[in-house]
């Protein structure tokens, strides 16, 4: 009886289709075949049935199939343990991040990761905090940079990368060009450009206006904050962005604080409080809480 030969057997099962397994373990379809009925003349019992449009266990399958998997699962702990102890890191892990994150430079962090641990495979998606943030706690993703406005999302925890106020800016033909401050209540009478809702700077900002009996009347929605200092400079209408980002289209734009309730926010790294994590998942946020900010 091989390793392999196991292997096959539960992805056929759990597949319930040759050609499906085979394709999950990256191997002809005839050698997964060929390979499980070598496995049934060893154990002399057939282990599935092939009668159907779909591929069944038999009786002998379903006793058979956990013992299979526990197989699999030790030979797996072996790996990790000796990995461990020889300080190697394998598997997968999936990192999420917030378009734009600022000063969190994400390609860098990831990098110098891979430059630590080139045996983790790492994947990277990008999207609004509250999709990172649901997809965290349904163990897609093991750590992610969201944006919070408040308190930490329930089930995660959190480490503050960078906090800033979020301001208004607009272009140098904009009345409010020559102003330094402006209320809630004039931003009100604006058309107003910010970040999708499900951003922390739109919740951020939501939380205010609705602290004054107002809502913010948005006509231009960007994922990147960039795309709405670059609106604002074409005197297209006030933007809502991060303090660090207006700073940096300064030549460009005009920066107006907000008067009144705190718009402000925080980046964050982000990762599930309970519930099992791998050891690469493991790895990445023990990496990315020393580093970060880089």
């Amino acid at each position: 009886m091989e390793l392999h030969q196991l292997e096959y057997f539960v992805a056929v099962a759990e597949e319930a289709n040759f050609t499906r397994a085979a394709a999950r373990m990256h191997v002809a379809q005839p050698g997964v075949s060929a390979q499980i009925r070598r496995l049934e003349r060893e154990l002399g019992q057939p282990l599935l049935d092939r009668s159907g449009r779909s591929v069944r266990l038999t009786d002998v399958g379903l006793a058979a199939l956990p013992h299979a998997r526990a197989a699999l699962a030790a030979v797996a702990g072996v790996r990790q343990a000796v990995d461990e102890l020889a300080g190697l890191v394998r598997g997968q892990v999936a990192l999420g991040m917030v378009t734009s994150p600022g000063p969190v430079r994400v390609p860098e962090l990831l990098a110098m990761f891979h430059e630590r641990h080139p045996a983790v495979e790492i994947t990277l998606r990008e999207g609004n905090s509250d999709l990172l943030i649901e997809s965290l706690r349904e163990g897609e993703l093991d750590v992610a940079v969201v944006g919070i406005a408040g308190d930490p999302p329930p089930g995660l925890e959190t480490k503050v990368v960078r906090e800033e106020d979020f301001v208004a800016i607009a272009g140098p033909r904009d009345p409010l060009a020559e102003r330094k401050q402006v209320t809630i209540a004039e931003l009100a009478e604006r058309s107003l450009m910010s970040l999708p809702k499900g951003t922390g700077l739109r919740t951020a900002l939501d939380a205010g206006f609705a602290s004054r009996g107002l809502r913010p009347k948005i006509t231009f929605e960007a994922g990147d904050p960039n795309l709405l200092a670059q609106l604002a400079a074409q005197n297209l209408g006030v933007a809502i962005v991060p303090e660090s980002l207006a700073a940096y289209y300064a030549p460009q734009v005009r920066t107006v604080r907000v008067a009144g309730p705190n718009l402000r926010g925080c980046l964050a790294l982000a990762w599930r409080a309970e519930g099992p994590i791998a050891p690469a998942g493991r790895a990445l946020i023990d990496f990315a809480r020393r580093t970060l900010p880089l």
